[in-house]
């Protein structure tokens, strides 16, 4: 069994982070997203891994995974030259694969499942696919399922008139088949060659499709709000208690997590609070936050809630009345505040 993890999205709707760093390694709980899926893969014994990535992203995925505890772990790099959708990113993996089964997961989804009930359901006899599925309030956004006796019996991308509320989470488990599925589909109306169009061939063609329900939440890391609402979800159940050599005259409302060599002074920070590495923040009251490493916030008179600071981000504030503070700041940018007494400002125009 092989594990294949899609990455080469090009994450769009999270520019500018994206643009230094490819979406699945933006950090969750100061993991990146990916790093998640290779821990449910290597905790289901999988060895041999194939990351589909854009060229040239090599040298960030291997500054960016922690793999430190996983030697025995090996990486193949898969390069997907053009973006023309999930099934062509897995054609892409074809040699790679083999003649094995294998795991997909989608680079950008976060689930808290174990894989081991899709293995379980996939070794069944006579399966060829299993697909994790989650139930959803708007099944029109997404590919849904209609089931009968256990089996997958129709697949639809984003329907008009869906057929359930059971829609595909990002995880999967093939056999080769569906790669004659791959070959045989073709483009869907936007361009691209969908994974729901290679499972509906499969059905189509008698193989034998089953399913597992999610009982966790999952999380399409794709916008910010959605990436703060997964960072919440993994602070909640994985959080630590924080080092208090880190803390100096600060109040830390949990769950947060901190990185190594940060320095916390004179603060409130919490709930929901991930800092990466690195980082100083002094005189800030910040909660529900994501601060990418190497970050420096300080003297802020603003709460500072619902907000991303990319990598670098240097935040200075002085005087000023008590504000709220929203934004998402991109790698390297800098917003600093006038020595300014609004109130005076005001009164003198």
């Amino acid at each position: 069994m092989k594990g294949l993890i899609l990455a080469a999205g090009r994450g769009t709707r999270l520019r500018p982070l994206s643009y230094t760093k490819p979406k699945p390694l933006l950090p969750v709980a100061n993991q990146p997203v990916i790093q998640y899926g290779i821990n449910h893969l290597y905790n289901l014994g999988i060895r041999e891994v194939g990351l589909v990535i854009q060229p040239g992203q090599t040298d960030v995925f291997n500054e960016y995974l922690q793999l430190e505890d996983k030697e025995d772990l090996v990486l193949h790099y898969i390069y997907q030259h053009e973006q023309k959708g999930i099934a062509h990113a897995v054609g892409q993996a074809e040699e790679f694969i083999g003649q094995d089964s294998f795991v997909l997961l989608l680079g950008d989804n976060l689930f808290d499942e174990s894989l081991f009930p899709l293995e379980e359901a996939f070794n069944m006899n006579d399966i060829h696919a299993t697909v994790m599925v989650t139930k959803v309030n708007k099944p029109k956004d997404y590919g849904i399922v209609e089931v009968k006796k256990k089996k997958i019996i129709n697949v639809e991308e984003k329907p008009a008139k869906p057929k359930s509320n059971l829609a595909i989470c990002g995880a999967y488990m093939f056999d080769v088949h569906i790669f004659k599925a791959i070959h045989s589909i073709t483009p869907s109306a936007r361009g691209e060659y969908e994974i729901t169009d290679a499972i509906q061939w499969l059905i189509d063609h008698n193989y034998s499709i089953n399913y597992v329900k999610a009982s966790k939440p999952t999380f399409d890391v794709g916008t910010m709000e959605r990436w703060l609402e997964a960072n919440q979800w993994i602070l909640r159940k994985y959080a630590l208690p924080v080092d208090n050599d880190q803390v100096k005259n600060s109040v830390i409302i949990p769950p947060v997590k901190i990185g190594e060599n940060c320095k916390i002074k004179n603060s409130v920070i919490g709930p929901y609070v991930s800092i990466e590495p690195n980082t100083t923040i002094k005189k800030c009251t910040i909660k529900n936050s994501i601060i990418l490493k190497n970050s420096h916030l300080k003297n802020i008179p603003y709460e500072i809630t619902e907000s991303i600071f990319g990598e670098n981000t240097k935040l200075i504030g002085k005087k000023s009345k008590n504000h709220l503070l929203h934004g998402l700041f991109s790698d390297d940018s800098s917003l600093i505040f006038s020595d300014v007494d609004e109130t005076k400002k005001e009164s003198n125009e």
